[in-house]
């Protein structure tokens, strides 16, 4: 494969004929000279609309369900009639119509059970990005390009966790070099459905949030491709949220490292999940606008020669913090604190920040509000007997503050830095709950009151100089 360029486009960029359009001319663009793969979301609101869907399914209101399948069908008919003529549109309607008709299927297996078995809402949600894949790929088709829509099912091998699976890496890549290699050797530009895999005895699966964008990382490093470029409607990584900042600087270069904590944290432009399987093979990835597509966007590498300080402020709202205490100072703080941890990665809660004290040995953990009612079931469930016989006060929860985090390489070994941060936020009367910082200093998280959250984060962004354009960084070698 020569120069292989994968390329993934979001829901936005695939959110009508016309920017289908445009995204398919930028894949087109870059095959003069190099091979592409492109990867694609579901159209804009698609898989919230599949998702309602079910719900009406299982709800048992057909009613509901028949005008969401109605209106899914239309959309993408009228899609497929802007986009395509002549023989190329009949052949793509047909293979829409077959689609939905699956999708149907599926939901009116729900409708009867009453319930939404875990693996058929894989196997349903997954038929947005396999729309798009078809409607691109016929495009690129009518364009003289040839193109295959490819089902990410038949390529990408996960575990068995519905609606988060994990890729196995060793039977991925050899499935992408059986399915995909003998495409781009024959000059097939193939469109990628992102988010949707298959466990090893061929159950649908999918990758979960931002499945999309981890699909194509995935299949990069897969197929050992040059370069990741993941195409959204934003300049690329920004310093601060611009719904919440005025000014903030679009990052030229940012780490891998970087990249995953603003992530993590609450930045919109990648999933934290998507840079892992590229870190390896050090495969660079682009940030993009497909709106702006002159725009350089942000660069993800290994490593950069970065000013001092903090990169880029970053915040979570919907969240909530959960604190545990014991009723007595006899009771073993550490003990209780690894029974919760482990209670919270068997429901599969992510901990976004936590904070304990020494005497009292209490503990705080920071936790998504929807992923809430499921770590406290599993909190509960470990703890009962500490819970039943009072050796533990009641399980606290407080879903009134926000997240805030402040990343950066060059913060580490700073001094007065975390000093100025939480000066600013005091400034402007914003209570600090809770402070979290790991031995690299790459991230300091601190937790706020949810109405003091954006006051917050325009208070560290103009304190710490994020807004003002800083020196070009140098891409360097290393991890």
């Amino acid at each position: 494969m020569n120069d292989l360029l994968v390329m993934k486009f979001g829901g936005t960029s695939m959110g009508s004929a016309e920017r289908i359009r445009i995204s398919a001319g930028l894949a087109a663009a870059q095959r003069p000279g190099r091979d592409v793969v492109a990867v694609v979301s579901a159209m804009s609101k698609v898989t919230d609309l599949l998702i309602d869907s079910l719900r009406h399914a299982e709800g048992g209101d057909r009613k509901g369900l028949d005008a969401n399948v109605e209106k899914l069908l239309e959309g993408h008919r009228e899609t497929c009639r802007q986009l395509l003529s002549g023989e190329a549109q009949t052949d793509a309607l047909r293979d829409v119509e077959a689609l939905v008709a699956e999708f149907r299927r599926i939901a009116g297996g729900i409708l009867l059970l009453g319930e939404r078995p875990p693996r058929s809402v894989d196997e349903a949600i997954a038929i947005g990005e396999r729309l798009s894949a078809i409607l691109m790929a016929a495009y690129l088709n009518s364009q003289g390009i040839a193109s295959r829509a490819v089902n990410g099912q038949d390529v990408i091998v996960t575990d068995a966790v519905f609606g988060n699976a994990t890729p196995l890496m060793r039977p991925t890549r050899e499935r992408a070099q059986t399915v995909l290699r003998p495409m781009i050797e024959q000059g097939i530009l193939p469109v990628f459905t992102g988010f949707n895999g298959a466990s090893s005895d061929g159950r649908p699966t999918t990758l979960g949030r931002g499945g999309s964008d981890f699909s194509a990382s995935i299949l990069a490093a897969a197929l050992d491709a040059s370069e990741l470029w993941i195409w959204t409607d934003v300049d690329g990584i920004m310093s601060a949220d611009p719904r919440i900042v005025e000014s903030p600087a679009v990052l030229r270069e940012v780490t891998y490292r970087e990249a995953a904590e603003l992530a993590y944290n609450g930045a919109k432009v990648l999933h934290p999940r998507t840079l892992a399987p590229l870190i390896e093979r050090k495969i660079p990835v682009w940030s993009k606008n497909s709106f702006a597509p002159e725009k350089p966007g942000t660069k993800i590498v290994p490593s950069i020669r970065a000013p001092g300080g903090p990169r880029a402020v970053t915040s979570l709202a919907k969240v909530a913090l959960v604190s545990v205490e014991p009723a007595s100072a006899e009771v073993s703080g550490t003990r209780l604190m690894g029974r919760a941890l482990e209670a919270l990665g068997t429901s599969s809660t992510e901990v976004l920040a936590m904070s304990s004290s020494s005497y009292r040995q209490s503990f705080c953990f920071l936790v998504r509000k929807e992923e809430l009612p499921g770590a406290l079931a599993a909190l509960e469930a470990s703890l009962s007997l500490e819970l039943a016989h009072g050796y533990l006060k009641p399980i606290d929860v407080d879903d009134q503050v926000g997240l805030l985090a402040v990343v950066g390489e060059g913060m580490q070994g700073t001094p007065g830095l975390a000093g100025r941060i939480f000066t600013a936020i005091s400034r402007e009367n914003v209570n600090i709950i809770a402070i979290a910082q790991g031995s690299s200093e790459l991230t300091i998280a601190i937790v706020v009151s949810r109405d003091g959250l954006d006051k917050a984060v325009r208070a560290v962004h103009q304190e710490c100089g994020m807004g003002v354009p800083r020196p070009d960084s140098s891409y360097t070698e290393g991890t």
